[in-house]
């Protein structure tokens, strides 16, 4: 697929200047608010069972315009980008000014800063190559073991470029690519079928994940889990010590903590974690970040979608709460500095506080020793999905990988596992933090108020005391 030329809505659209005054009549006497445009471009490819399932290209752009004062915000959408549709949607967003009487607040610092490339992923394959590489990837899986009956593989990429003008004057642009890559394979001995799936990916180039040391190493790692559950046994029930292991279980810190760390849940008072700044709210040796300035990473930002630069945001230090995510509505209220986490799925939505990438730092313990410390419980490697209450931060959680430990001898794996507790609580009853902290590999999608945006997770081994784990067996 040929590079289309660049997003330049100004140049083709319209006039900056006429946006500029009609920005700034809907946002007079407004706090804050900006004009962003978007247009995204997304392609997704899939082979299911020896055949192309699905090829999709698809094409959007449109502009969201803004006004907030107060508490406060107006917002209207639009597909065409035009003087005329700018001028329909300043009637809506202006509504939430009223009177008006408010003062803009100072405009985001600048930055010259670029976090990943601005290539365009679907361009750097012909269409024939990729659906070649994913039926290559069928192949190589299907012979890695006769007891694989199903494979399953696709491959996303996406370019999103935005123009964000604010009324001071600002105008801020971001071009941001996106790649994923995922295998999965259902696996059938005795008549017992089990499944294992692995992907990532992130905001580079296709050419490192269509190579083919790469997807081998995915197809394997999809029928190692596989393999595992098949002789995996029904979970045990009750409240025991569970060992977390690094990267991608990082999840739960990211549902059971970190949206409890977003300032508008805290600004609020909705979330578990509000009016705690400066308290202890985990054991001692516990940081955790938000970080969306990591080259190339799935949740990384230059900058958000309000035009703030991205920011690596200490939230927990030494188990002392020190700090919240916040975008400008919320930080303009709760008198603090934005830390760069406003962000949308698209100009079709308002900004909102958002993580990026939610981690927690190495501590020094040795991972073997942590699971060794393992009396009676499990050790968690991987997990499927979640949710969490946030104004409690009570979580449930699923394992698709576990095994059962007991005096320290990892044992079988089981099946069926959940995680029950609550963020709180859980981040209290750490009792050792490996020195092995690792990221995900690029796969994580969050959920908020109907909003989806990429992000990424986290952490060392951990082992936590006294977890409410979910299971079937007697």
């Amino acid at each position: 697929m040929a590079e289309a030329p660049p997003f330049r809505p100004f140049e083709t659209h319209i006039d900056e200047g006429a946006a500029m005054r009609v920005l700034r009549a809907a946002t007079d006497g407004a706090e804050d608010g900006e004009l962003f445009l978007e247009r995204r471009r997304s392609e997704v490819l899939s082979f299911d069972d020896g055949r192309v399932r699905n090829a999709s290209y698809d094409a959007v752009q449109g502009f969201g315009l803004r006004a907030v004062k107060g508490d406060v915000a107006g917002y209207a959408h639009s597909t065409e980008i035009s003087e005329a549709a700018l001028l329909r949607a300043s009637e809506t967003a202006r509504l939430a000014v009223g009177d008006g009487g408010g003062s803009l607040a100072d405009a985001p610092r600048g930055t010259n800063e670029k976090l990943y490339t601005d290539v365009d992923p679907m361009s750097g394959a012909e269409f024939g190559v990729k659906i070649e590489t994913l039926a290559e990837i069928d192949a190589f899986a299907r012979a890695l073991d006769p007891r694989v009956v199903q494979v399953s593989a696709t491959m996303a990429a996406s370019l999103q470029e935005v123009e964000i003008l604010r009324p001071e004057g600002t105008r801020v642009s971001d071009t941001r690519p996106m790649v994923r890559l995922n295998v999965s394979v259902i696996v059938e001995e005795n008549g017992r079928r089990e499944s294992g799936g692995v992907g990532g990916g992130g905001r580079v180039g296709l050419t490192g994940l269509m190579d083919r040391l790469h997807w081998e190493g995915l197809a394997q790692e999809a029928l190692r889990i596989a393999i595992v559950n098949l002789s995996a046994e029904p979970a045990p029930a009750g409240v025991m010590d569970v060992a977390l292991g690094p990267g991608w279980p990082g999840i739960l810190l990211h549902e059971a903590v970190g949206h409890g760390l977003e300032g508008d849940f805290n600004r609020k008072k909705q979330s578990a974690f509000a009016g705690l700044m400066g308290q202890r709210v985990a054991a001692p040796g516990v940081t955790v970040l938000d970080d969306g300035t990591i080259p190339d990473r799935r949740g990384s930002i230059s900058v958000d979608d309000e035009g703030t630069p991205s920011e690596a945001t200490t939230l927990i230090e030494d188990g002392i709460l020190v700090g919240y995510m916040q975008d400008r509505q919320s930080a303009r209220l709760m008198d603090v500095a934005p830390t760069g986490n406003g962000r949308r799925e698209s100009y079709a939505h308002a900004p909102m506080t958002r993580m990026t990438n939610t981690y927690m730092l190495s501590g020094d313990a040795d991972p073997g020793d942590i699971v060794a410390d393992v009396k009676d419980g499990i050790y968690a490697v991987g997990f499927g999905g979640g949710q969490v209450d946030i104004t409690n931060g009570k979580f449930v959680f699923s394992c698709t990988e576990a095994y059962r430990v007991k005096n320290g001898i990892v044992g079988a794996p089981v099946k069926g596992a959940t995680l029950i507790g609550d963020g709180a609580t859980a981040l209290k009853q750490i009792r050792a933090i490996g020195n092995d902290m690792a990221l995900d590999p690029g796969m994580g999608n969050c959920g908020k108020n109907g909003q989806w945006v990429p992000v990424g997770v986290g952490q060392p081994t951990l082992l936590i005391g006294g977890l409410t784990v979910g299971g079937s067996a007697a």
